[in-house]
């Protein structure tokens, strides 16, 4: 089983890093790069085998379209070389992961227009990529979406990790994309040769069980399967992901995180960590799940 590293914006803003709403985590990838790669350090020493580049508001929403387009390429190669300098400290097998973020904004898949993403995706891969061992598209939310990001990555000679996001609802029969299409539709639609796991993330832990039973039973049994829970408040206002700080959950400590681990490593998850509001104490539970 590979341990991944847990949420990075909520680290920052708790650690005194900058941290504000619009640029929430690049924030600090921008005025303070050393906390970020003091984040990474931090997920690697409570046990994480995977660190993902603190990417995923470097997006026109977050910071600004001036901004992206004209510090992004350079933002974006900050983030890669702070998580591959950790990764070549560490001597230990440490995986990089290229966090691509959803470019339009979060559990917004109505918004998701193909033919500015492939641009805003080029972006990532032309100056992101080359810094890592794995690239990791997150909070998936529509069948298109996939479809884009498998067209962009699928000629890079790295492994493409596609996460999907689900709407919260718990013990669902069908487990669906936010877009409304189903989970096991959308599992099978994947075809690009380098896809080799296929996670769920940023959803309530709750709502992980389902998804993984119908995960498990759809997808190749060459494909690694993964889940990483968000520690939020249960809100059905999924807008509320981009528009404010989201309360978080008080009731989500690290050992009953890991309870949760454990269930989704007995459904054959073999990559395992938190999403947002997920911290290094909730990371380094899950090195049990490895003995």
């Amino acid at each position: 089983m590979k341990i991944l590293d847990g949420g990075m914006g909520i680290y920052l803003r708790e650690s005194g890093a900058p941290f504000k709403q619009p640029e929430w985590s690049a924030l600090a990838l921008i005025e303070a790069p050393e906390t970020v790669k003091n984040a990474h350090l931090a997920y690697v020493d409570a046990g994480a085998d995977i660190i993902t580049t603190n990417s995923y508001a470097l997006v026109p929403f977050h910071i600004g379209e001036k901004r992206f387009y004209e510090d992004g390429p350079n933002l974006l190669a900050r983030a890669g070389k702070l998580a591959a300098d950790v990764r070549e400290e560490s001597n230990n097998g440490l995986i990089v992961a290229s966090s691509i973020p959803p470019v339009f904004g979060s559990y917004e898949p109505e918004k998701f227009r193909p033919d500015e993403a492939v641009h805003l995706l080029n972006m990532f891969k032309d100056n992101l990529v080359e810094f890592s061992d794995v690239i990791l598209a997150e909070t998936v939310s529509s069948i298109k979406e996939a479809e884009v990001i498998q067209a962009v990555f699928c000629g890079v000679n790295q492994p493409l990790w596609i996460s999907f996001s689900l709407k919260d609802a718990i013990n669902a029969m069908e487990p669906l994309l936010r877009s409304g299409e189903a989970l096991e539709h959308a599992i099978s639609s994947l075809t690009a040769k380098n896809i080799e796991a296929v996670l769920i993330n940023c959803n309530q832990p709750e709502v992980m069980e389902s998804a993984l039973r119908v995960a498990k039973k759809t997808l190749p049994r060459n494909k690694e399967l993964g889940v990483y829970a968000n520690a939020f408040q249960p809100t059905y206002n999924e807008k509320k992901a981009n528009s404010g700080h989201s309360e978080l959950r008080d009731d989500l400590s690290p050992r009953e995180y890991f309870n949760y681990a454990e269930l989704w490593k007995s459904l054959g998850a073999t990559i395992i960590g938190g999403c947002c509001g997920v911290g290094v104490q909730h990371i380094a539970e899950l090195k049990e799940l490895k003995v």
